[in-house]
């Protein structure tokens, strides 16, 4: 087992013993057999003339403390590198990959090296504590630092096989497919976004189905959405902007230009445009402004089985169902019940005489501090959003209340009990 940061900095002698230089630089590109790891082409030896290539062939052996060539300087031919050359101190040590497994953006800190026949191909990617100190010049403590995993699989360390490098100035990152890209709850992916430049979210982005892509840009400020979104397709957008809760997709449209704004509202389905529109209509940081308007509402004479029923087959997009809001045929809020209290009432029991009446509200032109204040002294997961005429127009989930009132960082260690 060799790793890469070890061979930097080696002496490379010719066969009289003679000086050539120290390797800089390692080169390699994927076989054409069976074996997909990138196997080892040629060394980068830096000398006072000036970086040399030197053939994998024309090297004694490169596994060890000092790199003997099989000739004398004059008889070698430089090697002459082609485009899918990797130089793998430039172009990967450093480089950043995507873990998935530890929901994370890593660094690779160093490659770990493998014989096979003749041949050394690049077998792991480390991205542990034990890569950098290695790299420090301190080998025995990453030794004792690398011993810390389990035997099969040493901290820190990521199989080549998984590992994919993309060209230029863009990071590495692991062959993963879209489906467990998906499996990832959107706040782990939201964190991993905020890990990335522009240009690599954008890129993961596009691995994203609509829905799951929704789903994660939620988690993350309304401009960061937006520049996330600024290179996509506005077709791709307004699918998108109809998978979002219509509160965020206002807030990201909030953040774009206003002419690239209205050109995503018709491109969107009338009934969602319809809902985003009107919360647009509101100040930014009113309770109208960050309301959903997707709630369920039901009836007071519907018993508690009718109730039931409605929202197996109408409930899906709703905010949230830990409450369910009581009004009348003009949208007059009149009760709210508890999916509780619910549950336990007998299937025949009309909802008026289980729900509360004495129902806790705010006006669509209240402060979001107003809200928060209220979330917070009568303990709610939502609370509904009223006119001076008593209808409901959305509600507000104790998330989006205190929003700007939590910093971020405390945000994000709360428990997710409202969602």
């Amino acid at each position: 087992m060799a790793f890469v940061s070890e061979i930097m900095g080696r002496i490379v002698s010719d066969i009289d013993g003679e000086k050539v230089g120290k390797v800089k630089d390692l080169l390699a590109s994927s076989s054409t057999d069976k074996i997909v790891h990138p196997r080892i082409n040629a060394v980068v030896v830096a000398t006072r003339q000036g970086d040399l290539m030197i053939s994998v062939g024309d090297v004694a052996t490169l596994l060890a403390p000092a790199l003997p060539l099989k000739k004398h300087l004059a008889d070698v031919v430089p090697y002459q590198p082609t485009p899918n050359d990797l130089w793998l101190v430039r172009d990967v040590l450093d480089k950043q990959i995507i873990d998935i497994n530890g929901v994370r953006v890593v660094r690779v800190n160093d490659l770990e090296l493998t014989r096979v026949n003749d041949d050394i191909y690049i077998s792991n990617v480390d991205v542990g504590g034990a890569g950098l100190i290695r790299r420090m010049g301190f080998k025995s403590l990453a030794k004792r630092t690398r011993s810390l995993g389990s035997i099969d699989k040493p901290a820190g360390i990521i199989s080549w096989d998984d590992v994919e490098l993309l060209s230029g100035d863009q990071p590495m990152r692991l062959k993963v497919p879209a489906e467990k890209l998906a499996d990832l709850h959107p706040a782990d992916l939201a964190e991993i976004l905020s890990d990335l430049n522009r240009s690599e979210g954008r890129e993961l982005l596009q691995k994203l189905d609509v829905e799951t892509m929704a789903d994660a840009l939620e988690e993350v400020e309304p401009e960061f959405q937006a520049s996330l979104l600024e290179e996509m397709p506005n077709e791709q957008v307004a699918d998108v902007l109809e998978e979002m809760a219509p509160d965020e997709a206002a807030d990201l449209l909030a953040e774009m230009p206003e002419d690239r704004s209205k050109q995503l509202l018709q491109l969107m389905e009338s009934d969602e445009a319809a809902d985003v529109r009107h919360l647009l209509t509101f100040p930014e940081d009113s309770a109208g402004g960050i309301m959903n308007t997707e709630f369920v509402t039901v009836r007071p004479d519907w018993t508690a089985a009718q109730t039931l029923e409605h929202l197996r087959t109408s409930a899906s997009e709703a905010e949230t169902i830990y409450y369910i809001y009581v009004t009348d045929d003009a949208n007059h809020l009149l009760g709210v019940f508890s999916l509780r209290g619910l549950v336990l009432s007998k299937p025949r029991t009309p909802v008026k005489d289980f729900m509360e009446d004495r129902v806790v509200t705010v006006n669509l032109l209240d402060t979001q501090n107003d809200c928060a204040q209220i979330v917070s002294k009568y303990n709610l997961l939502a609370l509904p959003v009223v006119d001076d005429q008593h209808i409901i127009h959305g509600i507000i989930s104790a998330g989006d209340a205190l929003d700007k009132i939590i910093p971020t960082a405390w945000k994000k260690r709360l428990p997710r009990m409202y969602r």
